[in-house]
């Protein structure tokens, strides 16, 4: 693994974008987002993907050029298209309209269809914290896990992202896919030649296992909470289809270079809008760490010591990913 200084490793990604045809100012917006993605610690979501970002908009499932489109609205909600623009660009935007529409009204729902993958769902998560926003968004995706009782991959593992703001920026956050590992995961277990540390889904034979290889090769990952997370997966496509007039799960392509055309929904809660805004927050942390000598962690703690160490020691990008993505930039 290598280390890669952080503005190196933006520069770089700049270039490579404005390659596959984005404007200076969306290539510097994208780069961003992938970059702090892998900055801060989720290394299968960030520059990881960016090759096969590139597959994508090469075989033109993305369309570097499009942008999202208000369709319709009414009051905290409004409807827009992505018109297959770039998943995380078209993310960063649709949470920005939700923040303004809570700034407004005291919440905001904006729900974005015909849309591709996000990259990291966090990310969304924490533009709304760091507005002072709780943020939840979901989204659908290729069907690419099966329902409670069955073998054929006709639900997604639809990511969930809930996050609170806190005073000192070291925000709560959850970001986790409805299988008990994201494919992503799951990739980078079978890469580092590593098993799980649960059980994480089927083989071909019905098992149930820890080897991140054999759910791979059977495409059938465990739903969180087993019935009831192929339940949560199920609901979520069912809310974001409808909010979005956008496609559910069965209607995404389900091979992995031609999923496009996903739906989301992106809602911020404005605290401040009820009365001062709590500490409540804090009061919980506290009480977690009541009982000696116990490993507990809110969600999002590990964040801000992750980060900073990745921008002191340089930013992990396997080297492989590097080499391709300095070749996308013309670097190599």
């Amino acid at each position: 693994m290598l280390r890669i200084p952080y503005d190196e490793l933006v520069r770089t990604l700049v270039l490579a974008l404005r390659n596959l045809g984005f404007t200076p100012a969306r290539a510097q917006e994208c780069a961003n987002l992938f970059a702090e993605t892998t900055r801060d610690g989720v290394y299968t979501h960030g520059v990881a993907r960016f090759p096969r970002f590139a597959k994508l908009i090469e075989n033109g499932a993305v369309r570097p050029e499009a942008s999202p489109t208000m369709v319709s609205g009414f009051g905290a909600l409004e409807r827009w298209d992505g018109n297959y623009g770039p998943g995380n660009l078209n993310a960063w935007h649709t949470m920005g309209r939700a923040i303004a529409l809570a700034h407004q009204h005291g919440i905001g729902c904006v729900t974005i269809g015909y849309t591709n993958h996000w990259m990291r769902a966090g990310t969304y998560g924490l533009q709304a914290a760091e507005s002072g926003m709780i943020g939840i968004c979901f989204t659908n995706t290729m069907p690419n896990m099966a329902p409670w009782g069955g073998n054929k991959s006709v639900l997604g593992n639809n990511p969930l992202v809930i996050a609170v703001p806190r005073a000192n920026g070291a925000h709560f956050l959850i970001d986790f896919a409805m299988s008990q590992f994201s494919y992503g995961a799951l990739d980078g277990y079978a890469a580092r030649g590593e098993q799980l540390p649960v059980p994480g889904g089927f083989d071909k034979d019905g098992n149930l296992t820890s080897d991140p290889k054999a759910i791979l090769e059977s495409h059938h990952p465990l739903p969180i909470g087993y019935w009831k997370g192929s339940a949560f997966a199920m609901m979520l496509d069912v809310v974001a289809a409808t909010l979005s007039f956008g496609q559910a799960t069965h209607q995404v392509s389900p091979d992995p270079l031609r999923e496009a055309g996903v739906s989301q929904v992106f809602l911020a809660i404005n605290p401040a809008a009820l009365g001062p805004v709590s500490t409540i927050g804090d009061e919980i942390i506290a009480s977690l760490h009541t009982e000696p000598n116990a490993k507990v962690r809110y969600p999002g703690e590990r964040l801000p010591a992750t980060r900073a160490e990745n921008m002191e020691k340089g930013i992990p990008v396997d080297e492989d990913i590097w080499e391709e993505t300095r070749k996308l930039a013309g670097l190599a």
